[in-house]
């Protein structure tokens, strides 16, 4: 998933350089919206281990 919110991110800075504003206006927000995703993803399978390696250990 990180990798599709760099793929938009560097898809959007290219279209922004060529001057296509709504494309990279769309994959900016389509990179953002991943990385968010990604994120609470990420904290939600952090948090869920750490409290299965205390089951585990403890």
């Amino acid at each position: 998933m990180l990798r599709l919110a760099i793929l938009f991110l560097i898809l959007g800075l290219v279209a922004a350089v060529l001057g296509f504003g709504g494309i990279a206006g769309a994959s900016f927000a389509i990179a953002k919206f991943l990385f968010w995703i990604f994120l609470v993803i990420f904290l939600v399978f952090l948090v869920l281990g750490l409290v299965a390696a205390r089951k585990v250990s403890g």
